[in-house]
């Protein structure tokens, strides 16, 4: 039996046509699994992700193997598994461990990110798009997953919690009446008050 663990994602990738990153978050367990070397299944000591160098190489090596994966959505790229999700000029890339990986889980929580990215962007999920929004993308990310754990599987939930609304000061209406309401209240509280003492 695997050993079931709550860190199941490596990182989370958005590559542009090229390979290049628009954006990348790598996650590293805070301890590693019983029977694991250190280092775990992140990006610590032993898993060769910790530096800048070790990570651009393994986004080149996850773009040529999803390039010629063909359509096919789940990549298997020892010791990881990607599962990748494809719009416009963008390739989206969840990573998780190939040992211990739950790949349902991981293209779930890959839709419900690319959903949100969706919503937040009005259906423009493009690289243009994704850097002018880049604040909205990374707290959709953040909301979606949180040091390698899966946090949110809804895009709809993740999108309303990141995309704020505005202020809308016409339901607010200040007359008279209004202003009367709030002295009277105050005066009440006051006598109460007073009144305890």
């Amino acid at each position: 039996m695997a050993n079931l663990s709550l860190y199941t994602v490596t990182a989370l990738l958005i590559l542009d046509s090229e390979g290049q990153r628009v954006l990348a978050k790598y996650y590293n367990p805070p301890h590693p699994a019983p029977g694991q070397h250190t280092g775990g299944i992140g990006t610590g000591e032993g898993s060769g992700l910790s530096t800048l160098k070790e990570q651009k190489a393994f986004e080149k090596s996850v773009h040529e193997k999803t390039k010629r994966g063909g359509a096919s959505e789940v990549h298997p790229l020892p010791p990881h598994v990607v599962i990748s999700r494809t719009s416009t000029d963008l390739n989206f890339h969840i990573i998780g461990p190939l040992a211990t990986s739950n790949e349902p889980m991981l293209s779930l929580a890959l839709t419900a990110f690319h959903d949100a990215v969706s919503m937040l962007l009005r259906g423009q999920v493009e690289k243009r798009a994704v850097l002018e929004g880049l604040d909205m993308v990374l707290l959709a990310a953040d909301e979606c997953i949180d040091d390698g754990i899966i946090l949110e599987t809804d895009g709809t939930a993740i999108a309303s919690r990141v995309s704020r609304p505005k202020a809308d000061a016409s339901d607010i209406v200040i007359n008279e009446q209004t202003i009367m309401n709030a002295y009277s209240s105050l005066k009440e509280q006051m006598v109460r008050r007073i009144g305890q003492l």
